[in-house]
């Protein structure tokens, strides 16, 4: 009953605000020459993006899997740091670096050499890169891992060299592998919305999520909005059955679980392009991170009121999404271990940006109710739908082992409802709800997307207070103002991680 409940509540959510934006737009007629554009430049940086992320991804990866270093397994959790690093903290680093006043620029004028400008298409793609290099990298060393240790043992003992066990070990791996991660990555750089508030938003640097905020924020054109929706979400479907088809299966057979120790391949040329790679990806990472906190830390003293109420608001919409997403995960996980189309259902919220929902929700809700005033309670909604699909993906491995598992002696034991849920579910999966619910919140906590539309100053979040900051050229409150945010969405994960470790200890 609980798992068709939350079902239902994902599908009326999804499905009403689509069904609501398709009734508004009536077709794609509204659509001015200038979406078109818009839509020509969104498909256009999502191409670039995601082959840069996922070729360039292919030799840190292998690198990393190759070598071993003091630190390696640190830097290795850090290539997850910008998944849930919100956006908006990630252009500010990115500034700090590449932007007019930025460390390269200052070298470069040093030099007597021109300036360059991150703002425009090559600003969207260097912000897309910097979050997606490190989510194909780890990707692709998941693939090098899964590779048998026995395989790598044999081509040893055969004295390949490291082209023939590229062309027979790592080929095939990448050729199963590289696709699906180029287009999950293709997929976050369709629907991103802050990176092109910030860095794009000229004619020429327009997406389609730009297109909607401007169309509905300044312009109020809510036929235009809905038809611009329409177009996002028949692209996102697009992607998703490109990636339900694309993947190709290793055929490397399986092996005896042993840990791969192998000698790394020996000659100067070798450990030079390696230590490159590992060493220009973690510049990459941690330089811009590293300059907004060197900037922002000691200013956070001295941060003005609103700063700290919109911090407030964050937690508590953070909070609260976190609950909700929770609250829908774990009942359709637990029935998703036995019946496949409540997966379905979860993850029914990828085929929407989170400002297609939200012209689909302001829709619904304007003839009965300023939707400023509903806000946080939408915000909260739309979070947690987004959040949900990566909360299910986290626990249905658990939840299919404990149903394969435990299922049967539950109900020998006659272990229903409350008493199986308090005694045998939660305790056997604190650890990914634990992970779950810190992705939850640290991803609701960076959220610059429905809010930045219904919101007014007197109710904005942090990441609206952080844009606006930067909007007002106070770069300094802004500093610190990401350093709070980026401190409060690291530490929501962390906590939530713990306490699912801690329970499950």
């Amino acid at each position: 009953m609980a798992a068709r409940l939350a079902a239902l509540a994902v599908l009326a959510l999804v499905l009403g605000t689509l069904g609501a934006v398709a009734w508004r737009a009536g077709g794609l007629g509204a659509l001015q020459a200038a979406d078109i554009g818009a839509a020509r430049f969104t498909v256009v940086q999502a191409l670039v993006s995601a082959t840069l992320s996922a070729l360039l991804a292919v030799p840190v990866a292998r690198a990393l899997h190759r070598r071993r270093f003091p630190g390696r397994a640190a830097l290795i959790s850090l290539m997850g740091a910008p998944f849930i690093l919100p956006a908006v903290v990630a252009v500010m680093g990115l500034l700090a670096v590449f932007g007019r006043a930025g460390m390269l620029n200052d070298g470069l004028a040093i030099l007597g050499l021109p300036r360059v400008s991150i703002y425009g298409a090559q600003g969207v793609v260097l912000a897309h890169v910097f979050f997606n290099l490190p989510l194909a990298t780890r990707l692709l060393l998941q693939g090098w891992q899964a590779i048998p240790s026995e395989r790598f043992r044999l081509a040893a003992a055969l004295g390949f060299t490291p082209a023939a066990t590229l062309r027979h070990l790592e080929g095939p791996m990448l050729r199963a592998t590289l696709p699906g991660a180029w287009l999950a990555i293709f997929l976050v750089c369709l629907t991103s919305f802050a990176v092109a508030l910030t860095l794009g938003g000229g004619p020429a640097a327009t997406t389609i999520e730009l297109a909607i905020y401007q169309a509905f924020r300044f312009d109020f054109d809510l036929a235009r909005a809905a038809s611009l929706g329409l177009l996002q979400v028949a692209l996102c479907v697009a992607a998703l059955a490109a990636t339900a088809r694309i993947a190709l299966p290793q055929g490397f057979g399986a092996g005896l679980d042993r840990r791969t120790v192998l000698a790394p391949p020996v000659g100067r040329a070798l450990r030079a392009q390696d230590a490159a790679a590992i060493a220009a990806a973690a510049v990459f990472l941690i330089v811009p991170m590293a300059a907004v906190l060197a900037r922002g830390l000691p200013a956070l003293a001295g941060l003005p009121g609103p700063v700290w109420l919109a911090a407030g608001r964050s937690l508590a919409v953070a909070l609260a999404a976190t609950a909700l997403t929770l609250a829908l995960a774990l009942p359709l996980a637990l029935a998703a271990a036995r019946q496949r189309r409540f997966e379905w259902a979860g993850t029914l919220p990828l085929v929407a940006s989170p400002l297609v929902l939200g012209t689909g929700l302001f829709l619904l809700l304007y003839p009965f109710a300023a939707p400023a005033t509903l806000a946080l309670p939408v915000t909260v909604a739309v979070n947690a739908a987004l959040a949900l699909p990566f909360a299910l993906r986290t626990l249905l491995p658990a939840t299919r082992r404990l149903d394969a598992d435990y299922s049967r002696l539950a109900a020998s034991l006659g272990l229903f409802g409350f008493a199986r849920l308090r005694l045998l579910t939660l305790p056997r999966l604190a650890r990914p709800l634990g992970f779950a619910a810190g992705l939850s919140a640290a991803l609701s906590m960076g959220d610059l997307g429905v809010i930045a539309l219904f919101a007014d100053p007197a109710q904005a979040t942090l990441p609206l207070q952080l844009y606006a900051l930067m909007g007002a050229y106070r770069m300094a409150d802004a500093a610190a103002a990401a350093s709070l945010l980026m401190a409060l969405s690291f530490g929501l994960f962390w906590l939530f991680d713990r306490i699912g470790n801690h329970a499950n200890a």
